[in-house]
This record gives structure tokens, sequence and C-alpha cells, in this order.
């Protein structure tokens, strides 16, 4: 292969404009949030993201290398197509669910990360474990994204893979670390728009090709392989649910995304911004589609690719830089090329923050150093996406598939953080002893139950169990779903049988060893003016999206006891009566 000159050099200059756009931002917004307040400025940007920029970064956070590398091998890989491509419908259901019931509840109290409600409501140790699972997801997910970047790169341009991925990090970390959210969301701006603009600009070119036969034919019939619209087989049905409900369900407790739902300037906003994002998904889906379809009806021993196709080089989760590679004019395949990059960095630097966030707050801050200054934060924040940012690095070099990698990256906040985040937020009385018997019991059943991406054997062989290629048995049975709702139900059930017995008298107050009951005001539950500060948020800004309290169906699964502790912090009301 050709090393080429011309498209290092558009690289280049693309990452240069990236980068200044992000260091502009920093610049713009360096005085944003008061002296003490600087770290929240960060995280959240001041509360002031319009519908405008905030609909460009929440879309561009969905829309990363994995999703659009992904979506491609999807429909392009023989015997699955169209069918098994659930990442567009998938992801734009959750940001739909998101905005009807998530966003407002989270905006509306002011929270500054996705883990304060659940320190709020469960204590410190419990936000550390959550922690955990969000953290690997996070990471997971960067990882994804950094391997789509690195497979491009290296089959349009012959750029070594390890060379172009830790540049890209290095950029993305960059203007994140100077700049925190502003320069997150000003850079996705640019991002989406070349995103937008690369991939169709290159689908036209690709499908005139002499060598693809009409997608519409390919789509129904069978020319160089298998349909590729897909099907759906009776035996797979439920495998097909499982991993759809993952993406929906666990596309939501993401803090990427409620950082945007936190940095709205009102609760209406981050509602309209997850329908705008939704939207966005599926538009920038579609030239995806596309070029897996065209992929998929191309004679690639008509082209100079070889005589085998993609799919028997084991080559198919590069399907879309080798459509934009062989089937493009280089010219063309440059813009491509500029459009995936623009999709990582539009994804992993908002990962890189999110993880950053989380910890610098609810780890370092809220759980070890609560008396610790803005400044402190600052600098941990800092250090901390620099981390991040080479873990998620070092891991993108070990992906073996975009698609396979994304869906893990989903599997452990959808089985813990999901139904936790539904308890916090809608269901009475939950208390901490609940919420780890429900995070344990959802984590044994989804280590038990195998992980073929990982060559994990399952412990445990659900009803259609079957061995693969390797040898490692993979699961029919909606294992996942089943961890999920196991873990919802224990932390109802555990934390209404602890309250009952410490209440009754059954168990002695000194056996509340977590002060989850008896003890519910200690010292390890924080109140909202350690969560929120209130010299930080303007109360009245919340009162047009005050939570209801009145006996409505709404309220009725509301969970009052947190609305209520919140409340009855000393400082809030003074702040209140002020």
């Amino acid at each position: 292969m050709t090393f080429h000159v011309e498209g290092l050099v558009a690289i280049v200059v693309f990452y240069l404009a990236i980068l200044a756009v992000g260091i502009w931002a920093a610049w713009k917004t360096k005085n944003t949030g008061s002296e003490g307040d600087r770290s929240e400025a960060i995280i959240v940007g001041g509360r002031d993201i319009g519908l405008l920029v905030g609909g460009f970064t929440m879309t561009a956070t969905w829309v990363g290398g994995g999703y659009i590398n992904g979506t491609a091998e999807a429909v392009y890989v023989p015997g699955y197509g169209l069918a098994w491509a659930q990442a567009p419908i998938g992801y734009s259901l959750s940001l739909v669910l998101g905005g009807l019931f998530f966003a407002k509840p989270m905006r509306s109290k002011g929270y500054v990360t996705m883990l304060d409600p659940f320190q709020q409501l469960y204590g410190k140790r419990m936000g550390g474990l959550l922690f955990i699972p969000a953290l690997m997801g996070e990471m997971f997910w960067a990882a994804a994204i950094f391997s789509a970047l690195g497979a491009t790169i290296s089959v349009i341009i012959d750029v070594n893979v390890n060379i172009s991925v830790v540049v890209s990090a290095l950029i993305a970390t960059m203007y994140t670390l100077v700049g925190g959210l502003y320069s997150v969301a000003y850079t996705d701006v640019v991002q989406l728009f070349c995103i937008f603009l690369g991939l169709w600009i290159s689908v036209p070119f690709a499908m005139s090709h002499p060598a693809v036969t009409d997608i519409g034919l390919t789509a129904v019939h069978h020319v160089h392989q298998a349909p590729w619209l897909g099907s759906i087989n009776s035996l797979d049905i439920y495998t097909w649910l499982d991993n759809f409900l993952l993406l929906t369900l666990g596309g939501i407790p993401w803090q990427a995304y409620f950082q945007r739902v936190l940095s709205s300037s009102s609760a209406t906003y981050a509602q309209v911004l997850s329908f705008l994002a939704a939207f966005g998904c599926l538009v920038m889906a579609l030239p995806a589609v596309l070029i897996g379809a065209i992929g998929a009806s191309t004679a690639w021993n008509n082209t100079a690719y070889g005589s085998l196709d993609p799919m028997a080089n084991k080559e198919a989760d590069m399907i879309l830089p080798i459509v934009l590679q062989y089937l493009c004019p280089v010219y063309i395949s440059f813009f491509g090329l500029g459009a995936v990059s623009a999709a990582v960095m539009s994804s992993a630097d908002s990962s890189i923050l999110s993880a950053s966030s989380m910890f610098a707050r609810n780890i370092y801050q809220l759980s070890f150093r609560q008396n610790a200054s803005d400044r402190e934060i600052v600098w941990v924040m800092r250090i901390t996406v620099l981390l991040f940012g080479a873990s998620a690095t070092a891991m993108a070099l070990l992906a073996s598939s975009v698609y396979g990698l994304w869906y893990l990256s989903s599997d452990l906040v959808y089985i813990i953080i999901f139904p936790q985040l539904l308890c916090v937020l809608f269901i009475k009385g939950t208390n901490t002893y609940g919420a780890i018997a429900g995070y344990l019991f959802g984590l044994v059943l989804r280590i038990t139950g195998g992980e073929p991406y990982l060559y994990l054997q399952p412990l445990i062989c659900y009803p259609g169990c079957y061995p693969d290629e390797n040898n490692v048995y993979n699961q029919r049975f909606p294992f996942k779903t089943l961890a999920m709702l196991t873990s919802f139900f224990t932390n109802i059930i555990v934390s209404y049988l602890a309250k009952y017995l410490f209440e009754s008298g059954t168990l002695p107050p000194k056996l509340d060893f977590l002060d989850a009951v008896v003890a519910r005001y200690s010292r390890e539950h924080m109140d909202k003016a350690t969560l929120v500060k209130s010299d930080n948020i303007v109360l009245n800004e919340l009162a047009p999206v005050n939570p209801r309290h009145s006996l409505t169906l709404s309220s009725t699964f509301t969970n009052k006891e947190a609305f209520n502790y919140v409340d009855s912090s000393p400082e809030l009301s003074n702040t209140e009566d002020n």
C-alpha cells in the first residue's frame, strides 16, 4: 500500500483546526464561573449551554467512530445486515426515553454529575461502587472509538495504527484538558459538521463505482453475498431483543449524556436537547448504513482490493475505510477519513471528560477530601484527564471487533447502573442495603453468563446456549436483561426488608452499620448543601421545574424521601428564605 502524503497533510490540517477551536473555546470561557467555582464550570459549563451548541454536542457524543464504523460493519456482515444494526434505533430511543423521564428530575435538582443522587441517597461508599461500572463503560466506549480511528487511518493512508491512535488521543486530551466542557461542546459543532459533510460526499462516488451493483437489488437478492437487509432467525430473536434493550435502556445512565443534561440552561431545554439528539443520531447513521450496503454490493475481485472480499480477509470491521479507499477517488477518501477522525474525537473527548468529572467530584472530593479547594479539584480533573486518556488509548489497541467492544461498553452500565438509577429517582424507600444487594446480584449474574469477546466461558448455561467456532459457549437466552431485572427487584425487596426489620425492632439499631435506616440523617449521607453549593446555583432558576408533590399518579412513584431529605438541609432552607 502506498503512503499518501496528501492524506497525512489533510489529517494534520484537520487536527490542528480542531485543536485551535478547542483552545479558542477555552480562552473564550476562561473567566466563566466565579472564583471557587471553576471545577463546576469545567464539568457543566456554567449551566448555560443553549439549544444549538447543546444539540450538536449531545448528538456528537453518540455519533462516534464506533457508531459509524460499527453500523457499517453490521450492515455489511453476511447473515446479519441492517436487521442487526441496532445502534441507530437503540440509541435514538434511549435519548427519547432519557428526555421524557430522566432529564427533568436530574436537571431540576441541580446535580453536577450522574453519581450525585446515588451519593445523596445511598452514601459515599455506594457512590464509589457505582463509579466502577460507570468508569469501565466510559473507558470501553473510548477504546472502541479509538480503535475505529486506527483502523481507518491505517487503511487509507498506510500510517502505523499505534501512531494514529496516540496522536488522535493526544489532540482530544489536550483541548479537553484546557477547556473542559466548553472546549468539548464547541469542537463538537465543528466535528459533527465534518462527519455529515465527509460521509455524504463519499457515498455518491462509492455508489457509482463500476464494481458496485445497485443496492436496491442486493437488499433483497443474493448477488455477491446474502442480502444486506438481513434477517433474524427464530433462534436469535431473544438475543436480538436482549441486545436491543441493552442499547436502548443501557444508553441512558451515562455521565456523557447527563453532563449535557446538567449543563443545559433549564430542565425543559435538557429535554428538548435529548429529542434533538435522537433525531440527529438517526440522520447521521444513514451514510454509514449506505456505506455498509455498498460494501455488501461490491464485486471486490473487480477492484484494487484483491481477489477476496473483506469478510474473507477478516476485515469486516474496517468495511467503511475500505469502501472509502477502494471505491472513491483519492481526494474524496480523505474527506471521509476526516469525517471518521471527527467522529472519534467527538466521542472520545466526552468519555474522557465524563470519567475525570466523576472521579474528581464523587470520589476525590465527596468521598475523601470534602474540604478540598476548588483549585485542587481542577488539578485533580486535569491529571485524571491525562490518565484516563492514556488508559483508553492503551485498550484501543486490544480491540478485535468495533461493534463487539461497543456492546460490551454498555453491559455493566445496563445491568448495574440503570436499575439503580430507576430506584434512586422513582422508587420510594430504597436504601443502601438494597442498592448493594442489587449491585452484587446483577454483577454475579452477568459474569456467570460468560463473554465470548473476552473468551470467558459461562458458569451458567441458560436454555439455548451453544458453542461457537472458538468453543466458547454463547447465550441465546436474554440473560443480560434477566440480570438487570434481578438487580432492580433485589434492590427493592432487600431495601423494604431491611426497613421493616429495623423499624419493627426485629434487628437492633446497632446493626444498621451502613446508617441507611435507623441513622437516616447521619453524616454518611450528603445533603444538597454538600452536593450542590447554594452559592453556585441560583435557586429561583429551579422554580419552574420543581418536582410536583401533589397526589398524582406520577408523584406516587416518585422517591419523595429523597426530595424531602434534600429540602431538609439547613443551609438550603436559609438560602431559600433569603
